[in-house]
């Protein structure tokens, strides 16, 4: 992307010298009248109205006519005011060559002072959640779909104003909003008894911005989607043309830099709507701000509640609850009432080997078969002190895991080398097949599944492959605990190259 920035745009600026220089409050009392007359149409101000303004605030006292004219040139030469010679009242040649003169605010400082007053009247972030902008943006790209090339060049950029302004105003006004909410001083809010009673009015707050923009998104994001490089471009050109056709009094900018700016702010609004390929959208990110900043407030009432509860005595409620057990008479209405009354109990993850003896999800964790395992005593009493033991050996465990690894290895083999005979099948030419052959077809088949072309190599070099890794037809395979519902794969089995030579040598050395 072409950078937009100059030499001229970092440049020193000693405009805005006068916000810290010595005599302060003179100067800014000084440009504070002038950019208030400004602002009723009144522009040149001679030094005797200035003098006389700055007295009336009572702001200074002992400010005389020659500091003021003083300080009229010193802001002269920084480049705040301009300046020309008042001769319209002089009535001898004496008086108009005293250089009476008048003086003009110049537009640099118009802007540093419209930035102080507005800086004066920030108490925080502000901002807000305005979700009419998402329907103005919408409505907006639509039409610029509709109307591109047809629309005459004002059109085109009273429609870029108005969506641009309205894209500027909802980011900035929503990273102040949710800005505002991540400060200390919401932090202290959220902690408060008092904000029980506001937190529903900022819950919908958030709540309906958040329907709204996913109301609205699609829209946007679809139309954005829809319109071309062509008809962005059309478009921008006659933005462009009403700029360059709009009467300046000051030097206009040229044609390549005005579309070179307006590429840039539409990279802003497609990068903030749609993102960049690498990073998430600034929609996406403001979505999940949102939603963070709504589950922040129920956890802030949540625990508010929980401290209020816990100074109450529970004892009647635990009795009758206590009563309620009591009158049970099977242990699984007891499960379900504590399951109910108590919700689940925090976890503990303790280590063991899995010996479930079937896959079937609906199967109760109360018939699985226990796994015991002796936990160490927490108690803070010192044990005696035992004698060292031997380490134990495992040889035998060892030798029955090997045996078992082995006998599980000739099964899958001899089951490898049955299918092999028929070379391919599909799922749906198989019978009722016994639990174990199916866990090994699934096996095989996640495998296929997550390689990159479909096929893996067993250990004994028998290459599987699935060649219709994404078919929609459907089967049923038939096991000892059940129906499993899947796709029809067909699987292939073929011997690699290796293990070929390696059965052919076999042969030989056999019939030898």
């Amino acid at each position: 992307m072409e950078s937009l920035v100059n030499v001229q745009s970092l440049r020193s600026v000693p405009e805005l010298k006068y916000v810290n220089a010595e005599n302060v409050a003179r100067y800014r009392a000084i440009m504070r009248f002038f950019y208030q007359e400004y602002k009723r149409l009144k522009y040149w101000m001679k030094p005797e109205e200035v003098h006389a303004a700055v007295l009336e605030w009572g702001v200074l006292t002992e400010y005389t006519l020659e500091q003021c004219c003083t300080d009229l040139e010193q802001l002269e030469e920084w480049g705040n005011l301009a300046s020309r010679h008042d001769g319209g009242r002089a009535a001898t040649l004496e008086e108009y060559m005293k250089k009476k003169m008048q003086y003009l605010l110049r537009p640099y400082s118009i802007e540093i002072e419209r930035l102080l007053e507005t800086l004066e009247k920030v108490t925080g972030y502000g901002g807000s959640l305005e979700s009419t902008m998402f329907d103005t943006i919408a409505e907006k790209l639509f039409e610029i779909r509709r109307v591109a090339g047809e629309t005459a060049p004002e059109a085109a950029l009273e429609l870029w104003t108005m969506l641009y302004e309205a894209f500027k105003r909802l980011h900035e006004n929503a990273a102040d909003y949710i800005a505002s909410l991540q400060t200390v001083k919401a932090e202290e809010m959220m902690v408060s008894e008092s904000f029980l009673v506001f937190k529903d009015r900022l819950t919908n707050y958030l709540q309906n911005f958040i329907q709204a923009l996913q109301r609205s998104a699609y829209k946007i994001e679809g139309n954005l989607e829809r319109i071309t490089d062509n008809v962005r471009d059309l478009f921008l050109e006659q933005v462009v043309m009403a700029e360059i056709e709009r009467p300046r009094l000051e030097e206009a900018p040229s044609k390549d830099e005005l579309l070179a700016e307006l590429h840039q702010g539409w990279a802003n609004l497609q990068r903030w709507f749609l993102g960049d390929g690498v990073a998430p959208s600034e929609l996406t990110s403001l979505e999940r701000a949102t939603k963070d900043a709504i589950a922040r407030i129920v956890r802030s009432v949540i625990r508010m509640q929980e401290r209020k509860r816990s100074g109450v005595s529970r004892k009647k409620e635990l009795e009758y609850l206590a009563q309620w057990f009591a009158r049970l008479e099977r242990l699984d209405d007891a499960h379900r009432l504590a399951g109910f009354a108590f919700g689940l109990f925090q976890t503990r993850h303790l280590q063991g080997e899995d010996l479930r003896d079937s896959d079937r999800a609906d199967q109760s964790m109360w018939n699985e078969a226990p796994m015991i395992r002796t936990l160490r005593s927490r108690s803070r009493k010192r044990a005696n002190k035992q004698e060292s033991e031997p380490i134990p050996e495992h040889e035998e465990r060892k030798r029955k895991q090997r045996e078992l690894f082995l006998r599980q290895q000739a099964e899958e083999w001899e089951e490898i080398r049955g299918l092999m005979e028929k070379g391919a099948f599909r799922i749906s030419e198989l019978g009722p097949v016994p639990m174990k052959t199916r866990l090994r077809l699934l096996h095989w088949i996640g495998r296929c599944t997550s390689a990159p072309k479909h096929m893996f190599v067993t250990p004994e070099g028998v290459k599987i492959a699935m060649t219709n890794a994404g078919t929609t037809e459907r089967t049923v395979l038939i096991s000892e605990d059940g129906e499993l519902h899947l796709p029809d794969y067909e699987l292939v089995f073929a011997l690699t190259e290796a293990a070929r030579e390696v059965a052919a040598t076999t042969e030989g050395g056999g019939s030898a």
